[in-house]
């Protein structure tokens, strides 16, 4: 029952009642209980690069960043921002006016959708979506409208949008469109083409932007396109990354927004109200941690294929159907081949059973049961902690 106050009114904001502790919270606290592997929740569990580690102890030392940052972010950062886009995406951005450091890309969704969206506008997401994005079109009033990723088992597993569902859902109300690529949690990389065909319809139909890319580094097959180098998206677009995901220091909490002028000044205006700033050391860690060598960026995609792979296999070996992921760190599977069909009861006797933790994609989609017997499992986890998760999955 809900929380209510003495004169029987809710206690929590009526936008916010759906809305309660996180899977992740959840099954991580479950994982602690029970002694248990966690794939559930997203954090590696080892650290990044020593050097950005050291950078950030020398910003603290140094006194760098101890009291507040300037409220777009220090400086430094918001040049190694830009220049990282330069560098691996050809996007020009000013780094004076054209970036915005953020408290992880969490905040920059939720300041960027609390900037551009009025109450009533439509949002269109692409389903099932990062818990995070339902909570933060509700705190801004609007209203989600899922399209849902298809899974598919022709020619091999994996989701799939299909751009007339997308065209469809599109009405005069329709304001925004919240992209995920690499997608959380199916693991799909969004392809050229079917890019190229979102950005046909947000110029046709003068619809905003917002693309979270914090997996940008993370794509095994394929590539990476970001949606704002395609002809007439840099002036529609607010780019959102962060340094969690890439550098493998995810408790920093920092991110980044990148889009014009007019866009990353709308997003500011919400997101000083937020946490005006943060992360005022690692602010200066993670500019030098952008500079680091294209071989830095190329042994983490390998060390993650490879722990990909092992993971698939093994999950494959217990009778799962696994959609292979073509980037994140995330792979989803069905349960039915195990004669299960609820994911999230099949979640919560996991670790009682083997001794690990999944998540349930459920909690992923508005409609439940399209994601019912769908549960994820991550692997950025060290290599003899996913060898020893698959043989306790084994006993299932």
């Amino acid at each position: 029952m809900a929380a209510m106050t003495a004169t029987g009114r809710p206690l929590l904001n009526r936008r916010l009642a759906e809305f309660g502790t996180t899977v992740f919270a959840e099954m991580s606290a479950l994982a602690v209980a029970t002694g248990s592997i966690n794939l559930g929740q997203g954090f590696p569990d080892t650290d990044g690069p020593e050097s950005v580690r050291e950078a950030a102890v020398r910003a603290l030392r140094d006194g760098r960043g101890n009291q507040y940052p300037p409220g777009p972010g220090i400086r430094e950062l918001r040049a190694a921002v830009a220049g990282h886009q330069r560098r691996f995406h050809g996007l020009e951005y000013d780094p004076e006016t054209e970036v915005l450091v953020t408290a992880g890309a969490t905040e920059a969704i939720a300041a960027a959708l609390l900037a551009l969206v009025e109450p009533g506008d439509e949002v269109i997401a692409l389903e099932p979506y990062y818990d995070s994005y339902a909570a933060c079109v509700a705190l801004a009033g609007g209203v989600r409208v899922p399209v849902t990723l298809r899974p598919t088992t022709d020619p091999a597993p994996a989701y799939r949008l299909d751009p007339d569902e997308l065209r469809a859902a599109v009405t005069p109300r329709t304001r925004l469109l919240l992209l995920n690529t690499p997608h959380n949690p199916t693991g799909t990389v969004l392809g050229r083409e079917e890019l190229t065909a979102i950005a046909e319809l947000a110029v046709e139909r003068d619809l905003l932007v917002v693309t979270d890319e914090v997996y940008e580094h993370l794509v095994f097959d394929g590539e990476h396109v970001p949606i704002a180098s395609l002809p007439g998206m840099r002036e529609r677009t607010v780019t959102i990354s962060s340094a969690g995901k890439t550098f493998s220091f995810t408790g920093w909490k920092v991110g980044w927004v990148t889009g014009t002028p007019e866009l990353v000044a709308a997003v500011r205006s919400a997101k000083q109200y937020l946490t005006y700033v943060s992360a005022g050391p690692f602010q200066y860690a993670v500019a030098e941690a952008l500079a680091l060598p294209d071989d830095y960026y190329t042994t983490l995609r390998e060390d993650l294929r490879a722990k990909r792979d092992l993971l698939v296999d093994g999950l494959r070996a217990v009778g799962l159907t696994v959609y292979r992921p073509a980037g994140t760190y995330f792979v989803t599977t069905d349960i039915r081949p195990l004669g299960e069909k609820d994911g999230v009861a099949f979640c919560r006797a996991l670790p009682e059973r083997c001794g690990v933790v999944a998540v349930p994609n459920a909690v992923f989609y508005d409609r439940a049961e399209e994601g019912a017997h769908f549960v994820r499992f991550a692997f950025c986890k060290r290599e003899e902690v996913l060898r020893e998760a698959v043989e306790r999955l084994r006993r299932l």
